[in-house]
């Protein structure tokens, strides 16, 4: 339910958020679970590209952190731990595949062996009491395709893998189910605050909100310049990424993390949640937002480094290589401000531990805005939580499951024999509540592309099926 449009005519939200990533997403579904002043909150989401979770969400390590290694005392310590409590906890309902292998920290010399206890310790400074020094010889129970000369290592048993794809879609589902607006391809372009309102002028169009919340990653600092700061900037920082082949998946049953440096945390060698392993990621800083191409000077870092850690993974089959962008910053934690005057909340520098802190910043979002005089509750009216289709390698999928193709046959046409993609599951996806708008946004919702072949069997079909049914939603005036 909406408030009435202004004297002009134009509706004004009660929040618009900027940035439809994981960070953004998690806020919109906050608040639009929450009413004020006996109606529910108006939230819109702004996005600039065509899809939830299209930037820097899509492309990361996809780990569900324990925080055992933030720095104690942060900001970001807090909510990575209370995010990764939240998240565990939704992922159940809202059906994301989240898998619990654990991590081993493994010191390969001396100065790393010393510095283990000193981790462990900051584990617990963390609220972590479950990590576990352990020796050479159980390192090598644990991960028997380890490269040699390992010291010994440190455990973090409750480190997960997860699908960062399925999260950010979960989050906006629930927000548009709960009501809020998600305006995509609205990419910001001035910002003019006003009296009682803020007028965000967009590439289609004029918005209009009470409260502006920052959630832009990359940009989140060119906007809060909009807004007259200058209190940070994001060094877009690259890490490469190999995938090898599901055949891979026998010689990694835990995260395999490098010990933790003041040249950064360097490369891990990590199951995912889709059956793969994975082998990065490389931290370059660049000047491009958007150059997520992949190098050779990338590649070859990695392949050197993965010979080290695990020899026996290099003579396994790569599926693909990929890139994402990380928005560092000149600060060591998040960059979080509420501005009652300018009625704006900046979340900024939210680095790649957004994922597990996503429903924790959230959470803190709606504290922030309640200290200004927000007077929110809960609303009662609430959906249930949306169930996501499942493209987790460790869960039931529709292709193996008689009863369902059985109810209906498209659960057992395979499209994309690779990952044994479903015509039922394509065409789920393409009629869900946020549908895709090209290929990638179909591949982030069913794996389809995503194996051995990348596509060339089966691309020509998906992309038919896309085209199809965009062909249908144009016609029908339904086309994001």
């Amino acid at each position: 339910m909406r408030e009435p449009a202004t004297e002009s005519g134009a509706h004004v939200y009660d929040v618009a958020i900027v940035g439809a990533g994981i960070v953004g997403c998690a806020v919109a579904r906050e608040l639009s679970g929450l009413e004020v002043d006996g109606r529910p909150l108006s939230v819109a989401l702004l996005e600039a590209r065509g899809d939830v979770g299209d930037a820097t969400s899509k492309a990361n390590t996809a780990i569900l952190h324990t925080g055992f290694d933030a720095t104690p005392g942060t900001l970001e310590s807090r909510l990575v731990r209370r995010g990764c409590e939240l998240l565990s906890a939704y992922a159940l309902p809202a059906g994301i595949p989240v898998e619990r292998v654990g991590a081993v920290l493994v010191a390969w010399d001396d100065e790393q062996l010393a510095a283990l206890p000193k981790l462990a310790a900051k584990a617990v400074a963390n609220g972590y009491e479950h990590g576990a020094l352990i020796d050479a010889d159980e390192v090598y129970a644990r991960l028997p395709h380890l490269g040699t000369g390992a010291l010994g290592g440190l455990v973090i048993p409750d480190e997960s893998i997860i699908c960062s794809w399925t999260t950010a879609l979960a989050f906006a589902t629930e927000a548009v189910r709960r009501g809020a607006d998600l305006l995509l391809r609205h990419e910001l372009v001035e910002v003019h605050v006003g009296a009682d309102t803020t007028l965000l002028v967009t590439g289609a169009g004029t918005v209009e909100a009470r409260w502006l919340v920052n959630a832009a990653g990359l940009g989140a600092d060119r906007m809060d310049r909009l807004l007259g700061h200058d209190r940070f900037t994001v060094v877009p920082r690259r890490g490469e990424l190999i995938v090898f082949d599901k055949l891979a998946r026998a010689l990694v049953d835990h995260i395999v993390l490098p010990v933790p440096t003041a040249r950064g945390k360097g490369v891990l060698v990590s199951p995912t949640i889709y059956g793969n392993v994975m082998l990065g990621p490389t931290s370059e800083n660049i000047e491009d937002r958007t150059d997520t191409s992949t190098t050779e000077s990338g590649f070859e870092l990695l392949v050197g480094k993965g010979r080290a850690l695990m020899p026996a993974l290099l003579d396994e089959e790569v599926t693909a290589t990929y890139a994402g962008l990380r928005a560092a910053t000149e600060h060591d934690d998040y960059v979080v401000d509420v501005d009652a005057a300018q009625r704006y909340l900046l979340l900024g520098g939210i680095r790649s531990t957004g994922l597990t802190a996503s429903m924790a910043i959230a959470e803190h979002a709606v504290e922030l805005l309640a200290s200004q005089g927000i007077a929110t509750i809960p609303r009662r009216d609430l959906p249930p939580v949306p169930r996501m289709p499942n493209i987790g390698e460790a869960f039931p999928r529709p292709y193996a499951d008689a009863r369902r193709i059985a109810g209906d046959a498209d659960y057992g046409r395979v499209v994309c024999f690779c990952e044994r993609v479903t015509r039922g599951e394509v065409r789920d996806a393409l009629a869900s509540t946020i549908p895709p708008s090209d290929i990638d946004g179909l591949r982030r919702r069913t794996r389809a592309l995503m194996g051995r072949c990348q596509g060339f069997y089966c691309g020509a079909e998906v992309a038919r099926l896309l085209e199809d049914d965009l062909g249908r939603r144009t016609t029908s005036g339904g086309a994001s």
